[in-house]
Parts: C-alpha cells; structure tokens; sequence
C-alpha cells in the first residue's frame, strides 16, 4: 500500500463526503478510492468511515485521524516547498481559530483581505469560545484573549482589551449612572455565562473590590447580552471589543471605567519547535499590522470605542 497516496484519497473522501466526489477529484475510479481507504484502514486497524447506501460518514477515529493527516499533508508540502526554494511563498490551507464574537468582528475581514492577497492560500475559520489544543485539533495558529500560562507555543501580542461596565443611555437616563460599583445592586443585571459570567464581579487594578451580583437575566451568548443591553434592559459587564461598534455608534455608554479591572493582552499563538510556514508567517505580519493599528483592540484611557 502507497501509505502517503491512501492518506490523500481518505482526505478527499473526508472533504468531499463520498467515494463517487472523491474519485472525480483525483482521476480515480470509484473501486480504486474505496480499495485505498480499506487498505487504509486495515492497516491503522479501525473503521475511519461508517457507510451506509445513502452517505458516507466520518466515524469519531476518522475525525481524530482527520486532523492530523490534514496536518502531515500540510507539513509535507512545506518541506516540499522549502527544498525547492518556494518556502517564502504562503500556499495551502490556513486554519485559524478564535473566540465567536472577535472572530466574526476582527479576524474574518482579516482573514478575506489576506486571501484576497495571497490566492495559492484557502482560509478555514472555526469561532469557538473554548481554548483548543493547536496540534491535537490540526490548527495552525489561534486568537486568544487573557493571560496565557506556560506552553511551548510562540505568542504575538497584538493588543489588549478592556472588562467594562455599559448600559444604553435610555437606561441610565431612567435609573441613573452608576457612581461606584455597590450602586450596581440596586440596577437590573445582565449576566453573560462563562469566563466574565460570575456572580461576582471584581473591579480596581488589584481586584480587590469584590461585588456581589444578582442578575436580572443570564444568558449564554455575549451576542443576546449585547442585544439586551442596547435595546435599554439593563446594564452589563462585557469586553470592550463586544460593545466597541455599539459605543461608538452611541447606542451604548460605558460606566465605572475609573474602577476597571487591568487590560486583558490579545495575542496570536502558534506552535513553537517547528518552523512555521510561509503562510503562518505572512498571516500573523499581516493580522499583527491591522489588529495593532485597531483603536479598540490597543484601547487608550477614556478612549470612547472601548
């Protein structure tokens, strides 16, 4: 069995969900995509596909194995590149991840505009608000936000974001601004679910000003939060690259800001111990340029947009 030729054929059945798809794409014949990936199967030991008459499925190794011939394929091509002296040119698949709502806001026009630059490059954007593991999950660099602890990857800071108080100015203009951070007790809180989702929030440089929330409303998406916060409801505690667009627009106003909490740092990762490739360089010189340049992303003190 040509091993390298059976991992490309799994890829393209994979891609393309079907055997038929798979074989117009390499020239094959159907008998010789299925032959390969059963000759590939037999030889890992485990069914990579569940098939049934009408479709074809990745089964949960399949999707392990997925990610990482994907990224083997990859890693061949730029060694491939590089001993033909190609290694500067960015070419293959990007696959970038980053939390929901910066993703769809930041990196996706980022994202198009690299493309658009660089056409031997296609782009794959997952949003998730979950940290993943970079090498087990095939990706080649990801956006995170707060402080990154010990690990072998290389990190970029690019910018840093604020934790802010808001409300709409209707709100405020019926129940008042806020002076200090015990007036939010007696205010209708919305409560976004995860990281800056408990119910006590901590404010000043030191964190050391602890306040006991009982929200109004809690709810699961940063997006539904905003939402309720520019249609008057209540006041809440988001990042300011969330509410950035709605401050400026003056749908919504920012409070307590003399007692906020220190900048979160906004960096790019990627994995370290291996040369990365011409299109993780160029995307990361790229995103680094236009993210740093982004008043919301590199806030100033009393900076309106957050």
């Amino acid at each position: 069995m040509d091993r390298l030729h059976a991992m490309q054929v799994f890829v393209a059945v994979a891609r393309g969900e079907g055997f038929a798809a798979a074989a117009r794409q390499m020239g094959l014949s159907p008998p010789a995509v299925t032959r390969a990936v059963a000759a590939l199967e037999d030889h890992i030991g485990t069914r990579l596909f569940s098939r049934t008459t009408r479709n074809v499925a990745l089964t949960e190794a399949g999707h392990r194995y997925l990610a990482d011939v994907e990224r083997i394929l990859q890693e061949l091509a730029d060694a491939e590149s590089a001993a033909q002296g190609q290694h500067a040119s960015p070419r293959g698949l990007l696959t970038i991840t980053a939390p929901v709502m910066f993703g769809r806001l930041y990196i996706m026009p980022i994202l198009l505009d690299f493309l658009d630059q660089h056409p031997d490059v296609s782009g794959r954007l997952l949003l998730l608000d979950r940290v993943t593991n970079l090498l087990e999950e095939g990706m080649d660099l990801a956006l995170r936000i707060g402080h990154l602890g010990d690990s072998s990857m290389a990190a970029i800071r690019v910018g840093a974001v604020r934790s802010v108080i808001c409300a709409s100015p209707g709100y405020l203009k019926r129940h008042g601004v806020p002076r200090y951070p015990a007036d939010l007790e007696r205010h209708r809180v919305i409560v976004a679910t995860g990281s800056l989702g408990s119910h006590e929030w901590r404010f000043g440089d030191d964190d050391r000003l602890t306040i006991r929330i009982q929200p109004s409303l809690t709810c699961n998406s940063n997006a539904a939060v905003l939402q309720a916060v520019e249609q008057g409801w209540g006041v809440s505690r988001l990042l300011s690259y969330q509410v950035g667009p709605s401050v400026t627009a003056g749908r919504i106003r920012l409070v307590l800001e003399e007692f906020e909490r220190n900048p979160l740092p906004v960096h790019l990762v990627h994995l370290e111990g291996r040369r990365a490739s011409a299109k993780v360089r160029a995307f990361i010189d790229f995103a680094a340029r236009r993210l740093r340049d982004d008043p919301v992303i590199n806030p100033q003190p009393g900076l309106a947009a957050g």
